[in-house]
């Protein structure tokens, strides 16, 4: 209590609750400036995912209302083209007629992808598909997609157990 100091005290100095005050105020502005310094490169693939996401989806979707046998499958450098697709194609849609989806490459030639398990995703015409997961790369940065079949394919968290519920979580990606 200020009003009740010995005869040779001053008040000099900071009182812990405005020390933790100032504490608090530094660590909040940390906070935000470390959010609005994200990597392009983590903007650029979480934006892939979800494009990726909403393509697989969608082929989903067209498989079974159609009953078409339909599969995704990531095309390597120098695997000929599919029909009425360019050469440089990233990824395909096998079984779709062509034109139905037609985004054939990734939104940044930086971005890789691996199908971890199989050489492709089954994506009908079943509504139960098993199962499966894609990781999309782009530098140091990846986010890993995947359904466990019934549910749609979503991004998982980075902690989250592959053969727990594999859409656990919906919006990180490892760092």
């Amino acid at each position: 209590m200020r009003g009740h100091r010995a005869s040779g005290q001053h008040g000099l100095g900071f009182t812990l609750v405005e020390l933790l005050v100032v504490l608090l105020m530094v660590a909040l502005a940390s906070g935000l400036i470390a959010l609005t310094m994200r990597s392009g490169d983590e903007d650029r693939l979480e934006q892939e995912a979800m494009r990726l996401s909403a393509l697989l989806e969608a082929g989903r979707a067209e498989a079974r209302a159609n009953g078409i046998a339909l599969r995704f499958e990531l095309v390597a450098p120098g695997d000929k083209p599919g029909p009425g697709h360019a050469a440089a194609e990233h990824f395909r849609f096998v079984g779709l007629p062509a034109g139905l989806l037609p985004q054939v490459r990734w939104l940044d030639d930086q971005t890789t992808a691996r199908i971890e398990g199989a050489r492709w995703l089954r994506l009908g015409p079943e509504p139960l598909i098993g199962a499966q997961r894609i990781v999309l790369l782009r530098g140091e940065r990846q986010i890993v997609l995947a359904t466990d079949g019934l549910s749609p394919f979503a991004v998982l968290l980075p902690d989250a157990n592959p053969q727990a519920n594999p859409n656990a979580g919906t919006a990180a990606a490892t760092r």
